[in-house]
């Protein structure tokens, strides 16, 4: 009881410290002139986020939240407080809407990136969020839609987070910032040296926990030791370029784990396991080398992570793979628009299909189911192009019956459509919670395999398209309030790398649109990664 005591009373203190000193800051800001008015409404800004954000932390209230693993309080990944328990947040969905949300809440001017695959470190609670979908003007994260309070089928490897901007990295209210802003965190690429590498500890020559070392790019001296790698924020973007470099095909599994360090459970990683010697690894895709991907400076002092020593990166390498392609000739031709009833979107909007102020419509207007929303509705046919089908990454178990549309969806985020402005922001979005994949049409001599219908098993064969008609609920973009001009449509299927592929750059289609009062038209359509 003593020990509770004393930190009640430290978190009080703390508290105190802290308004007294905020209220030395009014009494100083309150005999300046009046050309100081600037100046004291920013430190009035400052105090109320500090005052904020100190008293969520230190009241537990439900809805709190924090970021853990990151080098201050203004990055790392999200833990929401909920019936006494801070859980973690699966990264589903989640992008830039959700990461400005969180940023807000903690009292940070707004946010530089969000993160996906556990960059911050593995999710060490239980999920509590799953299927986030906000639309970024939410006072706290608790508000967005999202699939129930600890409702989810996420491994620990896909905990979300954020980085959020300082109040001194703010920028005048004059300078527009295009989204999404990439963060320049202070990696670096190999230039003077190569890295090796090898997969060690797995049953077949093509799985293993991967260890690298350094070797004079001129042929002068001998290679340093072997090391680890780092898991955090290790996924399939990385495990493909660990297989290329290798020449054992493609990344099957790209997994942050300690099962081929050598420990055994509950135990710690084993004396054969390398120090830890590259960390941060972070690649586009299609780098030849892992040196060609940008890290944390390398070296046995600089690498740093969140988890125990065993906690490193594998792969797990196959030689045959699926590969989709959006087919943007199909977008092209079946795009338009359409005004329907709210009435006949109840169904959709379940399932968030719909923007949000469709919501707030509902809320406050009574007679809100003969209001109208406006779509921009298109078809989206994806073709499997590579060596071997594509199944959804969730078993079959897990799959979620939808009562509206009668059948099991096995994959959450299979497909984000986007409108975005000239200045690079989002503007509106299609959000698809849940798709149903199958056989839709294939080449001459191919059977379709896969079906939706009767508990089927789902997937896409080789040489086969999954077609998502622009008839189906939820195939469209809701720009109800966009305003009439030219945009940027951008549609990206498989664009959180959840399931593996030979390659990323052809998984999204980028087009302009041109919305006027009476039709709207996409053209200019170029093939790109999500």
């Amino acid at each position: 009881m003593r020990s509770v005591t004393s930190v009640s009373s430290c978190r009080v203190a703390l508290l105190l410290a802290v308004v007294a000193l905020l209220a030395c800051v009014d009494q100083v800001g309150s005999s300046v002139g009046a050309n100081r008015t600037s100046a004291l409404e920013e430190a009035r800004l400052q105090r109320e986020n500090l005052v904020r954000k100190y008293l969520k932390r230190l009241k537990k209230e439900d809805g709190a939240i924090k970021l853990v693993g990151g080098r201050g309080d203004f990055e790392g990944n999200v833990e929401i407080f909920h019936s006494g328990r801070w859980g973690a947040i699966c990264d589903d969905e989640w992008d830039q809407a959700e990461a400005e949300v969180v940023c807000r809440q903690l009292g940070f001017p707004g946010h530089l990136k969000p993160t996906h695959t556990g960059h911050f470190g593995r999710a060490k609670r239980k999920f509590w969020m799953d299927n986030l979908y906000c639309g970024g003007k939410e006072r706290e994260l608790a508000d967005c839609h999202f699939d129930g309070w600890g409702t989810n089928d996420c491994e620990a490897s896909e905990a979300a987070g954020v980085i959020c901007k300082r109040p001194e990295e703010d920028e005048p209210a004059t300078t527009e910032k295009p989204v999404p802003v990439e963060f320049r965190v202070p990696k670096e690429r190999l230039e003077r040296s190569k890295l090796e590498l090898r997969l060690v500890g797995g049953r077949v020559a093509d799985e293993g926990r991967v260890e690298v070392r350094l070797v004079p790019a001129d042929g002068t001296g001998l290679p340093g030791a072997w090391g680890s790698v780092c898991g955090d924020g290790w996924g399939l973007l990385e495990g493909n370029v660990v297989c290329r470099q290798l020449g054992l095909g493609y990344a099957n599994n790209a997994v942050q784990t300690d099962f081929f360090s050598g420990a055994e459970e509950g135990m710690e990683a084993g004396p054969s396991l390398p120090e830890l010697l590259l960390s941060g690894t972070e690649c586009y895709g299609n780098e030849t080398s892992l040196a060609d991907c940008r890290h944390d400076p390398i070296g046995w002092r600089s690498a740093r992570c969140s988890e125990r020593r065993g906690h490193v990166a594998a792969v797990t390498c196959v030689a045959q793979m699926a590969d989709l392609v959006f087919d943007h000739v199909e977008l092209e031709q079946s795009l338009h628009l359409e005004d329907r009833l709210m009435y006949l979107l109840q169904c959709a909007m379940e399932e968030n299909c719909v923007a949000s102020q469709a919501y707030e419509i509902q809320r406050e207007n009574p007679n809100w189911h003969l209001e109208t929303r406006r779509l921009l509705k298109f078809t989206a046919r994806v073709v499997n192009t590579g060596t071997a089908d594509f199944r959804p990454h969730i078993p079959k178990h897990l799959w979620e019956w939808h009562l509206c549309h009668m059948h099991y969806h096995s994959m959450e985020v299979f497909a984000t459509f986007d409108v975005i402005d000239a200045g690079g922001r989002r503007v509106a979005e299609g959000h698809k919670a849940s798709f149903c994949l199958e056989d839709n049409q294939c080449l001459p001599g191919v059977e379709p395999r896969y079906a939706c219908a009767n508990y089927g098993d789902q997937g896409i064969s080789i040489n086969c398209s999954d077609i998502y008609r622009h008839n189906i609920d939820c195939q469209w973009v809701d720009i109800s309030e966009l305003d009439f001009g030219e945009y940027t449509l951008k549609v990206a299927i498989n664009p959180e790398f959840k399931v593996p592929e030979m390659r990323f750059d052809n998984n999204a289609a980028t087009c302009r649109l041109l919305y006027t009062q009476t039709y709207a038209r996409v053209f200019d359509c170029k093939l790109e990664r999500p």
